[in-house]
């Protein structure tokens, strides 16, 4: 790894972690945050040559975990021992090992450690340093008590760091109950998307959806990622996508950690150009330089949609989020849109067969721009095994783009 200039997050972050201060930070994703509690856990394993397990990291996914200890594996250098991941879903045998050669570092999720606790295969009577990674979402998903157990058995005498998206409800009562007169790192809102990321948002009727998909992805030479909202829907759309040759694969829960571990591999070294996921990819799965992330299907909620679009424009990278809606949709976004303080004008959709030429015209709208004025049309020449359509694209009000099926 190479650095030259820490984030924002992290520069305000790190002096106060590693002089050992409790630090609770909120952020939109993508802001480094997790070399933000990292760089101090090192230096204290660099000054502290106690044996035992000295820090620990909790994470709601097991996915994280494994980014976390990828990246403390990258840092640590020789004089370091690997972390010891304690997740469900892999095997217990290599992550009793790691515990047995000297961990020092733990990257665990709540359920996982609670059960390794239980049958006294782990001792964190030595933990000096706790840190809460996604701490919203793993309240969100039910770690809750298994975190109030965990944190009430460790040493009373430590740090603690939190990093959560969000800061509200039952992530402040634990920030309120486990930390000492935290240092508070904000920056911007974060149910906002980042402000480098290009929002896009296509109507379209539910036969063309595949087709304006395939044009998405036709127009980029990146990364691209694909959400849909079931397990059963990424395996079919992304086995649409590869007969097309687009060279997909596939992510979600019911995929076994090898399958899920090999597409993220393969997809971070660039043997897929398209991965399909459900929500499991949307927080704390750092893919490099994800060009366009495209909501297939709308997400549920608006913290979803945060999270889903976090995944470009990373580390103040440009990134370009497009959303996929149909007729029946549009006050499902509008409402995503009132919820982020985003305003578009909703336009009828006239819909006919498609012809046998792509027209495209696009413009991203300024902030004060008026949804009036007209845009420039360019050349689509993008091949499909299906025939093409015509698309207009209208620039509208907030930096959102409505496209129709147009005669």
């Amino acid at each position: 790894m190479k650095f030259v200039t820490p984030t924002p997050v992290q520069a305000a972050a790190l002096p106060h972690a590693i002089e050992g201060k409790d630090v609770l930070a909120s952020a939109q994703t993508g802001t480094g945050k997790t070399l933000a509690f990292l760089i101090p856990v090192i230096e204290q394993l660099m000054k502290e040559k106690a044996p035992g397990v000295m820090a620990l990291v909790l994470v709601p996914t097991r996915e994280l975990a494994m980014q976390v200890a990828a990246h403390y594996d990258l840092l640590r250098g020789r004089q370091l021992s690997p972390a010891a991941v304690i997740v469900g879903g892999l095997a217990e045998g290599p992550q009793l090992l790691a515990l047995r050669r000297g961990a020092r570092l733990v990257v665990a999720t709540p359920g996982r450690l609670e059960d390794f606790l239980d049958r006294k295969s782990i001792d964190l009577r030595n933990v000096r340093i706790l840190v809460l990674d996604e701490a919203d979402r793993m309240l969100d998903v039910g770690f809750l008590p298994a975190i109030r157990r965990i944190a009430g058995i460790l040493p009373k005498q430590r740090q603690t760091m939190c990093f959560s998206a969000t800061l509200e409800g039952e992530v402040v009562r634990l920030v309120a109950d486990y930390m000492k007169n935290p240092v508070r790192v904000e920056f911007g809102s974060t149910m906002k998307p980042a402000a480098n990321v290009r929002l896009q948002a296509f109507e379209v009727i539910p036969e063309h959806k595949q087709a304006v998909l395939r044009r998405l992805l036709l127009k980029e030479t990146g990364r691209c990622l694909v959400f849909v909202r079931t397990k059963r829907g990424a395996d079919k759309l992304a086995n649409a996508l590869s007969h097309d040759g687009l060279n997909a694969t596939m992510i979600h829960g019911n995929r076994s950690q090898s399958q899920r571990t090999k597409a993220l591999a393969g997809f971070q070294q660039g043997h897929f150009k398209v991965l399909v996921a459900t929500d499991v990819a949307s927080r704390g799965i750092h893919v490099e330089e994800i060009v366009h992330v495209i909501n297939y299907d709308l997400p549920g909620d608006a913290e979803s949609f945060i999270h889903r679009v976090g995944r470009t424009g990373r580390v103040g990278k440009n990134g370009c989020a497009s959303t996929l809606f149909t007729r029946s949709e549009r006050a499902e976004l509008q409402k995503l849109e009132r919820t982020l303080g985003i305003r578009m004008e909703s336009t009828p959709s006239g819909v006919t067969q498609p012809g046998s030429e792509s027209r495209v015209r696009s413009q991203i709208a300024p902030r004060e721009t008026s949804p009036r004025e007209s845009a420039p049309r360019f050349q689509n020449n993008s091949e499909s095994r299906e025939p093409a359509g015509r698309f207009q694209m209208i620039a509208l009000h907030g930096e959102i783009l409505q496209a129709q099926l147009e005669n």
